[in-house]
């Protein structure tokens, strides 16, 4: 019995030794605390109501910013288009109708202007009489009007050329956002619709992770969480990779405690307050090393909050 004693002690003190080579303690200046590597989700839904046409991308495809994912049956948007594009060209003849009228009346203007002028000389002279002078007059008048109307038809089917063109316009943006995009470079995480589906506006296709901002939250007690400044070093170590290091930087400290009230006083019960605190991973590291990206993964974060104190071997960043 007592050798079998003397042996689970050998055992034990053996297995804390090589805990203690394998977990040297921290120094001064770096704080660490346990979580999860997150990256944010970005749902990927519907302006409109309508129905899912086709779908693009699956579980799991990395998808680039600006990729199309999914697309919306539009069938009668289209038909409403063609219909506006109908209305466009009738306005846009209508509207070159117009303008060959206006060329017409100003010619027809033009003309007896001339004749009032000369008319006017030949009264001035006596060669022609004050009637003949009349008649040029309500011929001038008439052309002004004519003129005028003229200008005024112009304007009228140019508006109508422009509500026409307007109206297909807005068909092309409804026919573009049917179209479901990427916003940004990640990966599809849920597929949540079946290609015939009906969905209201608003209605949810995908959601993928935004491989562009993935970070770890922790916790840390008041007397170190105050002490870290944002942007502060930071290196995550994830249980599937303890050789590889993580650098990081401070992006969050929150201002308030987590666990506890803010009308705790004493000083015993202010030692226990929980500060939670985000690390944020490189963009550009993501970016290069986007397939190993796997957001839940379990790991530690250490932060240096302390400038001047070294990273140990073990926590130096690898490539």
């Amino acid at each position: 019995m007592l050798s079998v004693l003397i042996a689970l002690l050998l055992a034990g003190g053996g297995g804390y030794y090589w805990w203690k080579q394998m977990h040297p303690p921290l120094p001064v200046g770096i704080s660490f605390g346990n979580g999860r590597i997150e990256a944010d989700e970005i749902d990927i839904a519907t302006k409109y109501a309508g129905r899912v046409s086709e779908l693009l991308a699956d579980i799991g495809d990395a998808v680039s910013p600006g990729q199309a994912v999914a697309r919306m049956d539009t069938r009668d948007i289209e038909q409403s288009l063609s219909k506006s594009e109908a209305q466009a060209r009738e306005a846009q003849h209508a509207v070159e109708e117009a303008q060959a009228t206006l060329v017409q009346q100003q010619t027809q203007q033009t003309l007896a202007e001339h004749e009032i002028e000369r008319t006017r000389q030949l009264v001035k002279n006596g060669w022609a009489t004050r009637e003949l002078m009349d008649q040029r007059q309500q011929q001038l008048d008439a052309a002004n009007a004519g003129l005028a109307a003229a200008r005024a038809r112009v304007l009228q089917v140019q508006h109508a050329l422009d509500a026409a063109q307007h109206d297909a316009g807005f068909y092309r943006v409804q026919i573009a956002d049917n179209t479901l995009i990427a916003p940004k470079a990640g990966r599809i995480q849920y597929r949540l619709t079946n290609i015939g589906e009906v969905l209201p506006a608003g209605g949810k296709v995908l959601t993928m992770l935004d491989l562009s901002y993935v970070y770890m939250d922790i916790y840390l007690p008041t007397t170190e969480a105050g002490k870290v400044k944002i942007g502060a070093d930071a290196r995550i170590v994830l249980d599937a990779y303890p050789d590889h290091p993580i650098p990081a930087k401070v992006s969050f400290v929150a201002s308030q405690s987590q666990f506890t009230p803010k009308t705790v006083e004493t000083q015993s019960e202010r030692d226990k307050l929980m500060f939670r605190v985000r690390v944020r991973i490189d963009q550009q590291r993501l970016l290069e090393h986007a397939d190993a990206i796997r957001s839940g993964l379990p790991g530690v974060t250490y932060v240096r909050w302390d400038s001047s104190t070294s990273w140990p071997k073990q926590l130096e960043s690898t490539p």
